[in-house]
């Protein structure tokens, strides 16, 4: 009498169908849906940034000539003359955080050229057609700017401290400017969004951009303290959200009285209001 059949590998048994197998890698992954959007087009577009800068460093070399010259020339010279007070500050440490949200400001107030560039290129009619929101769009694109001015702002603080300023080695405090940082040049970035899609040309956009820039940094607490203004161009920078991202670099790097509270409350505000109305006018660039 023969012997029964063995029975199968218990492995052999468990192995999923190579159908089963071709199907997955045919069949595209479930596509992010809701809140999960924002984070996922943050994370891209802020990967394409880092890769930008990887690839072309001659945009951060160049970008620090005008903050070296604005500390080595106006800041030392200002505190040997010591012509604004500043609490017993030097001049020079007083002047380092404005400095680095003149930067970031300058990087991202020029974003909106980028948006106009993706709408000639094509590239932005195709982003649209997707289900990505177009506030998700925004704000990848307004924090891909902040993660550019980080890394300006990271060389700006590498000047300073080279010139002597003390600023703090604190990474919790380090992590706050980096958040003041991001959250300044999203805002500044999305306004240049929303100005871009109000003129929709890059000429028009440049010289609108060239006009509002100094005095959004003049009619801010960068170089001088806010009592120190006429009345009416206090009422212009307490209305800056510069000079509220100015007040929390400074509390945080320098140690100087501040009011993290209402500086991070109205930059968080100030940036949701910008993605906002950049989500509104994105639409009509694209026309």
């Amino acid at each position: 009498m023969s012997a029964a059949p063995a029975a199968p590998p218990a492995e052999s048994a468990e192995r999923p169908d190579p159908a089963t197998e071709l199907g997955l890698l045919l069949v595209p992954p479930k596509p992010r849906t809701g809140w999960r959007v924002v984070p996922a087009r943050v994370v891209a577009m802020c990967t394409v940034e880092l890769q930008k800068l990887r690839h072309d460093r001659t945009e951060l070399y160049t970008r620090a000539i005008q903050p070296a010259l604005w500390l080595l020339i106006f800041g030392e010279t200002f505190t040997r003359l010591k012509a604004i007070p500043t609490g017993g500050t030097p001049y020079l440490d007083y002047l380092a955080p404005g400095i680095i949200a003149q930067s970031a400001m300058f990087i991202a107030i020029f974003y909106g050229i980028m948006i106009i560039w993706e709408r000639d290129s094509g590239v932005l009619t195709k982003l649209l057609v997707t289900p990505t929101p177009r506030a998700a769009l925004v704000t990848g694109k307004a924090f891909a700017a902040g993660v550019k001015a980080v890394v300006q702002a990271a060389v700006v603080v590498v000047l300073a401290a080279v010139l002597g300023v003390g600023m703090t080695a604190n990474p919790l405090r380090l992590l706050g400017v980096v958040v003041a940082v991001v959250l300044g040049s999203a805002f500044f970035s999305c306004l240049s969004m929303t100005i871009a899609g109000i003129v929709l040309t890059r000429d028009r956009l440049m010289g609108i951009g060239q006009a509002i820039t100094m005095p959004l940094f003049f009619g801010s607490n960068a170089l001088y303290p806010v009592d120190l203004m006429p009345g009416w161009l206090q009422a212009v920078s307490r209305a800056n959200p510069l000079s509220y991202q100015v007040d929390a670099l400074r509390g945080l790097l320098i140690g100087t009285p501040s009011h993290l509270a209402l500086d991070f409350g109205v930059l968080a505000l100030a940036t949701a209001a910008g993605i906002t109305a950049a989500s509104a006018l994105l639409g009509r660039l694209a026309r």
